[in-house]
């Protein structure tokens, strides 16, 4: 007899449970950077293409294995074919690798959290140096929000090489950050079922209470005009189509069995394909509208920085050339700037170190992603608002909220096969088996905590998961058109909820999605072979900005076992189970 199996509540917990994974970070950090690189609102169309071609039948294709097998990733794949266990693993490792890092981006969170009651924000002001006789030269060199981040924040070493120690006040937020997951994951479905409620729909509200501000900001429109003005040329440009699929297949979280995870507690009769279809679109809006709020913050701290800089060159050659006050203005500034260095050209040469070409189009131009769009931009806006301290709890609340629903997803991947697993889930119960998870995965991250961490960061975010994910995925694909069989599996699904597959998703499963796929796996390994030695960004206290520098060996070393030690656990599974089928039946394994 079956063993009872946890269900969710009802399928609305379902439907939250995937919306509050997928809807993360990525959405509010990635899709706006990757909008303002490749063609503002032109890059909606190659988006919304891959959204149709690739991310709703591969998240629906996940969605169905789940509820159809009842299992988490490794027994799912097994039940398909003996010889894919090792699928299974690949993507339980994946995500164990995810986790050991991701958390450590709630780590910061609460740390900006805390730091956001203070007033003034302490990012907002550079400290004095040690004789109190003015700024401290670094925060000088960069800007106080890019000295609160890489010096206060993480104490960050000026090479990966020099580890330093573990810095304790994140090391406890990380901590803290583990607690609340642990907590959030502690009784299986039944407590992840209520606070993915809360992780799904609080990072909205704020959302929309930003969106309110962001539109009232001075200079939000600049933003939204850069945003929204489409540069069709791009489209020409294949990296654009790449980006687009690439955003697609990771804020879905396809390959990582968090997907599976969830489905496997699902009614059998559930309508995923309902359910892949609105998670997909919900979160493909959610990146556009976050787009939104996003660029009409760019756009007020561009405008602000633009105008900064007029008024300080206006200052400058008002003292220097004892111009009258109120002469010099944005309008006639270059036609002034031309006449002075005519008409005084030693006095102006002398000056000329000094001056800066402001300009709102460069400004706007600044790409940044990531933890510097999380972290440095959003909080140098914040900084310049009104009631600052309030829209600072308000945004790093909703990226807290954002990270918690991710890691929810994460842990469900790594706990699900575990707890499936009746040879641990007979000796542990599930509250220890996922104590232990957390405990071990704290462990570990605290190699972030360290002063080189935030490049171990960078290494465990660039290469833990790119093409691991793209081969766990295109294997699924395969697994389910052509070993367990396309015809099979519509006959299980209409079985299960009664309705038919339409030649739409066969058609994507058995050909368009794979070759999309053997696409950007061939880009991204010719993109890693032509790029040549790999480079990392390091901090120079002196010049208070990003290098560039050369990975050296040992860290060469890592990001090739990150890669191979999660995409061999497939041939290596097959092959393991191919060995003990031959030792069962009495043969001698076969010798090369």
């Amino acid at each position: 007899m079956e063993k009872a199996r946890p269900q969710w509540a009802n399928p609305l917990q379902f439907v939250f449970a995937c919306i509050s994974y997928a809807v993360g970070l990525g959405n509010v950090w990635r899709f706006p950077y990757l909008c303002q690189m490749y063609g503002g609102g032109s890059f909606l169309i190659p988006y919304l293409i891959m959204l149709v071609v690739e991310g709703m039948p591969l998240l629906y294709m996940e969605l169905a294995v789940g509820q159809r097998m009842r299992q988490g990733s490794i027994g799912a794949w097994r039940t398909i074919s003996p010889y894919l266990g090792g699928v299974g693993v690949a993507s339980v490792l994946v995500s164990f690798f995810l986790s050991m890092y991701y958390n450590v981006i709630n780590a910061w969170a609460f740390w900006y959290l805390f730091h956001s009651f203070q007033n003034p924000l302490p990012w907002s002001v550079c400290p004095l140096n040690g004789n109190r006789t003015g700024y401290d030269a670094e925060c000088e060199a960069a800007s106080s929000t890019q000295y609160f981040w890489y010096r206060k924040t993480l104490n960050i070493s000026p090479s990966i090489q020099e580890s330093g120690a573990v810095q304790w006040e994140p090391a406890l937020c990380l901590i803290l950050a583990w607690l609340v997951v642990y907590l959030c994951i502690l009784r299986g479905t039944e407590s992840t079922g209520k606070v993915v409620y809360f992780t799904a729909l609080l990072p909205y509200c704020v959302l929309i209470i930003y969106l309110g501000r962001g539109l009232t900001l001075h200079g939000a429109t600049n933003g939204l005009i850069y945003m929204f003005t489409p540069k069709v040329e791009q489209l020409a440009n294949p990296r654009t189509w790449i980006n687009a699929a690439t955003q697609i297949f990771f804020s879905l979280g396809l390959g990582f069995g968090s997907l599976i995870a969830f489905a496997s507690y699902n009614e059998p009769s559930n309508d995923c394909q309902k359910h892949a279809i609105i998670v997909s679109l919900i979160n493909s809006a959610t990146s556009i509208f976050a787009s939104i709020v996003t660029f009409s913050i760019y756009g007020f701290k561009a405008t602000f920085n633009y105008e900064n800089c007029l008024n300080k060159m206006i200052l400058l050659l008002t003292n220097s050339f004892d111009l009258e006050d109120g002469f010099l203005t944005a309008s006639n500034l270059e036609q002034v700037k031309d006449h002075l260095a005519s008409a005084y050209p030693s006095k102006y040469s002398e000056v000329l170190p000094y001056i800066k070409n402001c300009s709102l189009e460069s400004e706007l131009d600044t790409a940044v992603q990531g933890t510097g769009l999380a972290f440095i931009v959003y909080s140098e806006a914040i900084k310049n608002m009104e009631v600052s301290q309030l829209w600072s709890v308000l945004y790093f609340f909703m990226l807290l909220m954002l990270g918690i629903g991710s890691m929810l997803g994460n842990t469900a991947a790594i706990l699900t096969p575990l707890t499936d697993s009746k040879v641990i889930s007979s000796h542990l119960p599930k509250e220890v088996i996922s104590g232990l998870v957390c405990l071990i995965s704290c462990a570990v991250g605290m190699l972030f905590t360290m002063e080189a961490g935030n490049y171990w960061f960078d290494i465990f975010n660039d290469y833990a998961a790119t093409l691991s994910l793209l081969l766990i995925v295109l294997v699924e694909t395969i697994a389910v058109c052509y070993v367990y069989g396309l015809r099979r599996f519509e006959s299980d699904l209409k079985a299960m909820t009664g309705r038919a597959l339409s030649w739409y998703w066969k058609v994507m499963w058995a050909g368009v999605s794979p070759l999309l796929i053997v696409s950007l796996f061939a880009f991204y390994l010719s993109d890693y072979i032509l790029s040549g030695t790999l480079r990392y960004q390091a901090w120079d206290a002196s010049q208070g900005q990003l290098v560039t520098k050369d990975y050296p060996a040992y860290a060469l070393a890592v990001i090739g076992l990150l890669v191979a030690s999660s995409t061999m656990c497939i041939p290596l599974g097959a092959l393991g189970t191919f060995i003990t089928r031959h030792l069962k039946r009495g043969d001698p394994a076969p010798v090369a």
